[in-house]
């Protein structure tokens, strides 16, 4: 594992000398160029614009929570077609074997008699739903959407950081990015020639379509499920069912009759043969889940048991989120591809096995360690920038609960060049790939969202710990 951080632009590590490589040639001689003032009038600029669109999520505090922006960095991350092609089959990979994964663990359970995985581990878990036991889901398809993050720390060392498969978000900031980027540096993209992601609405609306309930004919009829204006991810939701063309809709836009999703229409009630849901699993259906669920609809999960609406992801899907599921997907993609995996994991240590809850406990200030349901960058210590109270105070938690932490070491993620306050500097960065899978096939469109840890020497990406974005360029023919 690399202990100094792999410059993208560069080529070095540790600030040592290092050659321009190639997809960065032309970039780095625009940064040579390009004075400082106009790169802070074009982040100006691109802060209006998101405003005006806006592009905000919340951040949630001890007792309210507030809307900003996500931090917008205006010089792009480049990759070669080459090194996407190596993300793409690996990614691809690793959303077949989750796939299988999941309809074995709510099937035969082929994995769990192999010894792949433990019992425990599925059987226990809050996010496997004994409801799914049986059930064939349309297609077979349970992960439509995933957004797989990965990190690279070496020219060509990647690893798949976590997976994220049941509600992923991000996307709208990958497609408004690139707007921002347009309109901003025209001709810089002139002197590129960047693979396009405008297309990924396109590409998801045929997905969606496409496993849609067998015998509903060439146009079955789409809609986004959002919790509402209150959810954080709520941009996110409008602006994608704009994009899409269809209705974005609540609980109390639909009805459940005979087993049949409908929809609320000023001409009247609409079937719905596809729900994009972006609701967790336990607000879905009141009558199954959470009784006391204002989000959900009544009657919804008897519809999609009888096979008459497709939800995209399909229930139970959280599980394969689990970061201790995480910990045995190597296995997971030898046992149902027959490939060695082309993404690696993280070394990651089980704390609920006890020789790696000792090595944890004995080396903590410097490891990274994360509850096994966090997300967003909550719950987790980063022990090389912790102070010895917050150290002492997660060991305990750790003793109190091993099996709800993992620990991995401190991955040196490579850097990108980042306009901050004193001028162009490398900041800590990772990538959010969207993995979309119809009936027929897996479609990456080339880029994803690219994070980066605005702090200097920060290693958490995360924007509800205040980290930004940038632009992701796939040089197409290069």
């Amino acid at each position: 594992m690399a202990d100094t951080a792999f410059d993208e632009m560069d080529g070095h590590k540790n600030g040592g000398p290092g050659a321009v490589r190639p997809p960065y040639a032309r970039l780095r001689t625009w940064l040579d160029e390009t004075p400082g003032e106009i790169f802070d009038a074009r982040r100006s600029q691109a802060e209006l614009f998101f405003r005006r669109v806006g592009i905000t999520f919340a951040v949630y505090g001890d007792n309210e929570a507030s809307e900003r922006l996500i931090p917008f960095d205006v010089i792009p991350r480049v990759l070669l077609k080459s090194e996407w092609g190596l993300l793409e089959r690996g990614l691809k990979q690793r959303v077949t074997a989750l796939n299988a994964f999941l309809a074995d663990i709510y099937g035969p359970q082929d994995c769990i008699r192999a010894g792949i995985v433990p019992a425990e581990l599925i059987h226990r878990n809050p996010q496997f739903r004994l409801e799914m036991m049986g059930v064939r889901v349309p297609h077979n398809v349970y992960v439509h959407i995933a957004g797989i993050d990965v990190v690279r720390v070496a020219e060509d060392e990647f690893y798949v950081l976590e997976d994220n498969a049941r509600t992923p978000s991000g996307v709208s900031y990958m497609l408004e990015n690139r707007e921002a980027m347009m309109r901003l540096f025209p001709e810089l993209f002139a002197n590129h020639r960047v693979a396009p992601v405008e297309n990924y609405p396109d590409a998801l609306l045929a997905a969606l379509r496409s496993v849609a309930p067998e015998g509903r004919g060439g146009h079955p009829v789409v809609a986004l499920l959002t919790p509402g204006r209150f959810n954080s991810a709520y941009y996110e939701h409008s602006f994608l069912a704009d994009k899409l063309g269809v209705e974005l809709v609540e609980a109390t836009d639909l009805f459940v009759k005979d087993e049949v999703v409908y929809m609320r229409t000023t001409e009247g009630p609409t079937r719905v043969d596809v729900l994009y849901r972006r609701i967790d699993d336990e607000y879905l259906d009141p009558l199954i889940f959470r009784p006391d669920s204002a989000l959900g609809v009544p009657g919804l999960m008897a519809a999609y048991l009888a096979g008459n609406v497709t939800l995209a992801n399909a229930v139970g899907t959280g599980i394969s989120d689990d970061k201790a599921v995480y910990t045995y997907m190597p296995e997971i993609v030898r046992f149902f591809t027959g490939e060695e995996p082309i993404l690696r994991n993280v070394p990651t240590w089980r704390c609920r096995e006890p020789d790696h809850l000792a090595h944890v406990l004995d080396r903590l200030p410097e490891l990274v360690v994360k509850e096994v349901s966090g997300s967003g960058g909550y719950g987790m210590l980063v022990g090389p920038q912790a102070t010895r109270r917050e150290i002492d105070e997660f060991g305990r938690k750790i003793k109190h609960s091993p099996e709800g932490f993992i620990a991995q070491p401190t991955l040196a993620l490579s850097t990108c060049p980042t306009f901050v306050a004193s001028g162009v500097a490398p900041r800590h960065v990772d990538l959010r790939p969207f993995v979309l899978t119809g009936a027929d096939e897996i479609q990456i469109v080339p880029g994803g969202l690219t994070r980066v840890a605005l702090k200097e020497g920060s290693l958490v990406v995360n924007s509800s710990q205040g980290g930004g974005t940038k632009d992701t360029w796939v040089l197409d023919g290069v």
